[in-house]
């Protein structure tokens, strides 16, 4: 559970890209068959629905349609099953995309280092 911390704590620090900093690396470099991803729900959409702030994310156009749901259709909590796994299916989608640009700065960064290595090492032999 502790790897990434130990990763950037103990030794790799250069190499381990920050969480909370957008990519640095072009955005076909590395994914290149990648769609950009774009929200559905407007900022409109979202305070109308009282999303909280935190749950913005994109997935919120599932979350608006299970809120709605969910306040329709209030004693019978079930009645929302579908729409709920739909909400948890686009988290998860999202949640892997994000550990695989994550993991894609991370090896673009490592390359990076090597090619600065070898080019450091070549000037030192000429």
């Amino acid at each position: 559970m502790g790897a990434h911390l130990a990763r950037r704590y103990l030794g790799e620090a250069e190499t381990e890209p920050d969480p909370l900093q957008l990519p640095t690396f072009p955005a076909e470099l590395g994914l290149p068959h990648r769609r950009p991803r774009a929200m559905v729900a407007t900022a409109e959409q979202l305070a109308q629905g009282r999303v909280p702030l935190e749950q913005r994310d994109f997935c919120a156009h599932h979350l608006l349609r299970l809120l709605r749901c969910q306040r329709d259709a209030f004693p019978v909590p079930w009645d929302c099953q579908r729409l709920r796994h739909a909400w948890d299916a686009c988290q998860h989608r999202d949640y892997v995309m994000r550990m695989k640009e994550f993991e894609r700065e991370r090896r673009l960064l490592q390359r990076q280092k090597r090619i600065r290595q070898r080019e450091a090492a070549a000037a030192t032999s000429e």
